[in-house]
């Protein structure tokens, strides 16, 4: 943290140094540059390396650095009016046989988008710099740079001996799955877009889980797919309804996350398991099981159940399975995991989308996970997710006990409120945005309306403990400023 401030200082600093050159002139030395402001070499490369790729200066080997050019304007902007047209103007058809081609990220954005540092975060998906194994990653891709062939092309499907790993991680050592089963691929969000593009038609439905994650709606919405909700109580999908769904709809695909669902937290219960996979086998249908959260497992958590996937010989589960959460928003690793001809489909989607994810990645990934540190890290992650969700829970059973859910999750990152009824949701987060915390209104999760308003509150974006507790704090006075407390 202390060089990642030092650089951002020194950037800032030379930043405004630069008013006093002209364009073309030469800038300090390294050398000079680390004498005058006491930081280190290594500070000193990345602040230049942070003013180059804002254009503002210029690197040449063995001359110096130099003050770049200004951008100048070349024009003022053309009529664009024309892309109105060409954006909506489908043929006839396509209103039946594809759906709205539109794309609204929103809900993905929300939690993307990092808040200014003044505000607490309690929205993001992502582990803060705190809780990311930084020094085993930095290890893992030192010893992948030194492989050879490291930056040969891959195989299209990914590295034999990554999905090996993740065949066995999904299905068990002696489980139904092998290496030949498995695509790496971009992360999961990836394999959720290549999945329902090579599973769905456009213009079909696809039966979702109510609520649900926003980007896995983001991407089915881009698809020209119709998400149909089936609701989710404390045990998981309702199956009775989900049955219902299939018949009803026709559909071909469920999207379900049965471990730790987002953002309810529920676990898909062991009675309702089999009964998922019997109504989608029927139905002729297939299940994309998200298994986002299996690596975020409390260190309270009971045992957990094995994913859906191991359970499945007859090729119904399409299994999602990434390296992201667990470790680094950066580390972009996934696996879609299927059996039967549905896998050369998202082989073929996959390719042509993207080629192959890039081998260093996939090094990197495998070294990784492959290391004595790697368990390590799980274990720390593991008592420190608990850690931050007993804060959580603490610091709103003081402030907030109304809002307490009544079965906190024991995995995952996030817990889901209930607002009192007739609370507009996202006053009350554009108000806490204004008392200094972020969090996310429950909206976007649904397909269409809401059925009560709702807030979700992550605890792995904030820097430890104190901030999860100050952040409460902020979210009970914005609360209390929008008449959203009970009396």
């Amino acid at each position: 943290m202390k060089d990642s401030s030092s650089v951002n200082q020194l950037a800032t600093t030379l930043r405004k140094e630069l008013d006093r050159y002209s364009e073309g002139e030469k800038l300090p030395s390294s050398r000079a540059l680390v004498t005058r402001h006491q930081v280190s070499p290594v500070t000193v490369s990345r602040a230049i390396a942070a003013l180059a790729a804002e254009g503002l200066v210029t690197s040449r080997p063995g001359a110096g650095v130099f003050k770049a050019a200004a951008r100048r304007h070349t024009g003022a902007l053309g009529d664009v009016s024309w892309q109105e047209v060409a954006l909506s103007a489908d043929p006839p058809h396509a209103a039946i046989d594809a759906g709205p081609r539109g794309t609204d990220a929103a809900g993905v954005l929300a939690t993307l988008t990092a808040p200014p540092p003044e505000v607490i975060d309690l929205n993001g998906g992502y582990l803060h710099a705190a809780l990311q194994p930084e020094r085993a990653l930095a290890a893992a891709l030192a010893r992948a740079g030194r492989r050879p062939g490291t930056w040969s092309r891959p195989p299209v499907e990914g590295l034999a001996e990554l999905r090996d790993w993740f065949a066995r991680d999904i299905g068990g050592p002696a489980g139904p799955l092998d290496a030949s089963d498995v695509l790496i691929t971009a992360g999961g969000q990836g394999a959720l877009t290549t999945a329902l593009r090579a599973l769905a038609a456009p213009g079909s439905a696809v039966l979702v889980e109510s609520p649900t994650y926003p980007g896995m709606l983001a991407v089915a919405r881009a698809a020209g797919l119709r998400p149909v909700p089936v609701p989710v109580d404390a045990d998981g999908v309702r199956t009775d309804l989900l049955a219902e769904a299939f018949a009803a709809t026709r559909a071909r695909v469920f999207v379900c996350q049965p471990l730790f669902h987002n953002p309810t937290g529920a676990v898909l219960s062991a009675q309702r398991r089999p009964d998922v996979l019997a109504v989608a086998r029927a139905s002729g249908a297939f299940v994309v099981e998200d298994d986002f959260a299996r690596r975020l497992a409390h260190a309270d958590a009971p045992a957990l159940p094995l994913p859906l996937a191991a359970d499945d010989p007859d090729g119904v589960v399409v299994h999602v399975r990434s390296l992201t959460k667990a470790a680094s928003p950066s580390l972009r690793i996934g696996a879609l995991t299927a059996r039967g001809p549905a896998l050369e489909r998202l082989r073929a989607i996959q390719v042509v989308d993207s080629f192959f994810v890039p081998r260093p990645l996939q090094e990197t990934a495998l070294e990784l996970v492959g290391s004595p540190a790697w368990t390590r890290h799980l274990r720390v992650l593991s008592a420190a997710l608990r850690e931050r969700r007993t804060a959580l829970l603490t610091a709103l059973g003081s402030a907030l006990p109304t809002l307490l859910p009544q079965q906190p999750p024991r995995g995952g990152y996030h817990l889901w409120l209930r607002l009192p009824d007739g609370t507009d949701e996202h006053a009350v987060t554009a108000t806490a945005l204004r008392h200094g915390v972020a969090v996310t209104a429950g909206g976007p999760y649904f397909t269409a309306e809401a059925p009560a308003p709702h807030l979700r509150l992550s605890y792995v974006s904030a820097s430890g403990t104190a901030q999860l507790e100050e952040g409460v704090g902020r979210l009970h006075r914005a609360l209390a400023e929008n008449s959203a407390l009970p009396a």
